[in-house]
């Protein structure tokens, strides 16, 4: 029953049991992207290889300028404390 319906469809569509064979086979090896079963849901966002590298020199630019700061106000102390002294 079920190949008089896939006969049916052929014939309908103008189409040979030979083109289904094809399409299997090129399935089967791959070469038909557009055939293969695809996820559902949202698409995930392809993450740029260079993110994680921009985040890590972020961070510790930041960390650089605290201590930057701290050693200026490290210097300034001890520049008013000479000035005091002298």
């Amino acid at each position: 029953m079920r190949s008089r319906r896939i006969a049916a469809l052929l014939r309908r569509e103008g189409l040979y049991s030979s083109h289904l064979t094809t399409w299997r086979k090129l399935r089967a090896t791959g070469e038909i992207a557009g055939l293969e079963p695809r996820k559902r849901g949202k698409k995930s966002v392809p993450r740029n290889p260079l993110a994680a590298e921009n985040e890590r020199l972020r961070r510790e630019t930041q960390r650089l300028e605290k201590r930057l700061h701290q050693a200026e106000v490290i210097i300034d102390v001890q520049k008013k404390l000479c000035d005091l002294l002298d």
